[in-house]
């Protein structure tokens, strides 16, 4: 059952996706390389796992880093085959797959648009306030909220306990926002426009004279 239902999940978020038309976001040649980059180093990202006793596996997403980057649309569509590469690269097989592109990429790219979005709607358009809330802050809050989700769809591994997962959920996902973050900022400073989400105009306003 939770396979199928993944299944309905991906699906239907490729197909919100493609109304976007996701490949418009590459038409800007300063993205091509950076989305190459990404589709060739996430699936060794995905594949680093660490294993709480008798518990889950944590692992690193960057779907958050990705939807600033590339966009929801591309994000979401690029997830599919990271995921493959990624059953390629540890030998996990398809199921394994399907559940990396949705656990891992789709619902953390999803919930990190929503949150980023309300932030770009509610709070003041600032430089730091990209960087904190939608690089540092959505990214950590999404992370956190997947890990509950995955508690809520998931049994508990025998030997385990919610308090030891929730809390290897916890710091996994300050650790995707720590990184998140930093990586944001550095290409705020140095390549803005490796950030589709990210415009000068929007976030670094003209003072009035």
């Amino acid at each position: 059952m939770n396979m199928l239902l993944e299944l309905v999940v991906l699906l239907a978020a490729c197909g919100v996706a493609l109304c976007f038309k996701p490949w418009a976001a590459l038409r800007a040649t300063e993205l091509r390389n950076p989305w190459l980059a990404a589709l060739v180093l996430l699936p060794f990202v995905w594949s680093l796992q660490g294993v709480l006793p008798g518990g889950p596996p944590l692992q690193l997403s960057c779907a958050a880093l990705l939807v600033l980057m590339v966009g929801w649309p591309l994000a979401v569509l690029t997830c599919v085959p990271v995921a493959i590469c990624t059953a390629f690269i540890d030998a996990s097989g398809i199921e394994s797959a399907l559940h990396q592109a949705v656990w891992n990429g789709v619902l953390p790219a999803t919930l990190a648009l929503g949150i980023g979005l309300l932030t770009r709607r509610w709070m003041p358009h600032h430089l730091m306030v990209y960087i904190l809330a939608r690089g540092f802050g959505a990214t950590l809050l999404a992370m956190a909220l997947v890990g509950g989700l995955w508690l809520l769809r998931h049994p508990l591994p025998p030997g385990s306990d919610v308090a030891a997962v929730l809390t290897g959920r916890w710091l996994i996902a300050w650790s995707d926002a720590v990184l998140s973050g930093m990586l944001c900022a550095i290409f705020v400073a140095w390549r803005p426009q490796w950030l589709l989400t990210y415009s000068d105009r929007r976030y670094l306003p003209v003072a009035p004279r």
